[in-house]
């Protein structure tokens, strides 16, 4: 009897775990995400550092315009695996494709016009995107290219860079930003239209949200966040065990009462 007190305390300790709902979250079912490999190509060439491009804040390079409207587009990315790929007079990989959206993010605004040189490659950006999806391991894969200009740099053709892209099933998405004339529209549907992608065309910064949400409908990522896949409840481990200690305790007491009488 002297020892009830104690296995009381335990159930009710017990009971108040379980209340509070304790979680097991798997990290092996967390990096098993449903979503696909995204490459985010982006010109950096000299002409992005032309202003008037954002339809309020005409102050604003035309760069920086879109690197706000891409970290936009990034925070809805939920299951996502996306990388980073500058391209100017050549193209590098800025950051490779990665669940951390935080540092993505961080790497994106550390990039600025210029840093990749002054022309442009489109073909290099596209090649180096492919390459930088190849140590993806989703199933749908697509590379979204964003452009002011036209090809004038780079050792790698545009041909071979879409050949190259179509061998591996993989989506591009161009867009055109600035006004009609300015970039090379007919090139950019063209690789669009024998990957599978589209083409999208934006003269401001309005148009060019407008084009991030059109993309993100057409290659919706799950939502991980509220899904909770991959969490294990587990307050029925010490509910159980309380309710079968107290059912035990309640038996014991009867069993000593039927005795003494």
């Amino acid at each position: 009897m002297q020892k009830e007190p104690f296995i009381f305390a335990f159930i009710y300790t017990l009971f108040t775990v379980s209340l509070a709902s304790p979680i097991f979250y798997d990290r092996i079912s967390a990096s098993e995400r449903n979503g696909r490999d995204l490459v985010l190509a982006l010109d950096s060439s000299g002409s992005m550092a032309e202003s008037g491009f954002d339809t309020e804040r005409k102050n604003l390079r035309k760069y920086d315009v879109l690197l706000n409207i891409v970290e936009a587009f990034i925070d809805k990315r939920f299951d996502d695996n996306i990388g980073l790929v500058i391209f100017g007079s050549f193209g590098f990989t800025a950051a490779p494709v990665t669940y951390d959206l935080v540092a993505l993010k961080e790497i994106l605004h550390l990039s600025d016009v210029g840093i990749a040189g002054e022309s442009t490659a489109i073909g290099e950006g596209i090649y180096q995107s492919l390459r930088t999806l190849k140590f993806g391991n989703a199933k749908k894969k697509a590379i979204i290219l964003i452009t002011d200009g036209y090809q004038n740099a780079g050792s790698v053709s545009i041909k071979d860079a879409v050949e190259m892209v179509k061998r591996d099933g993989v989506k591009i998405y161009t867009i055109g930003i600035g006004k009609k004339g300015m970039f090379d529209e007919k090139l950019l549907k063209k690789i669009s239209v024998e990957t599978g992608g589209q083409t999208f065309l934006a003269v401001n910064s309005d148009d060019l949200k407008s084009v991030f949400s059109k993309i993100d409908s057409l290659e919706p990522s799950p939502i991980r966040s509220h899904m909770l896949v991959n969490k294990k409840m587990l307050y029925i481990y010490p509910l159980i065990l309380g309710m079968i200690l107290l059912i035990g305790l309640k038996l014991n007491r009867k069993s000593n009462e039927t005795a003494l009488s």
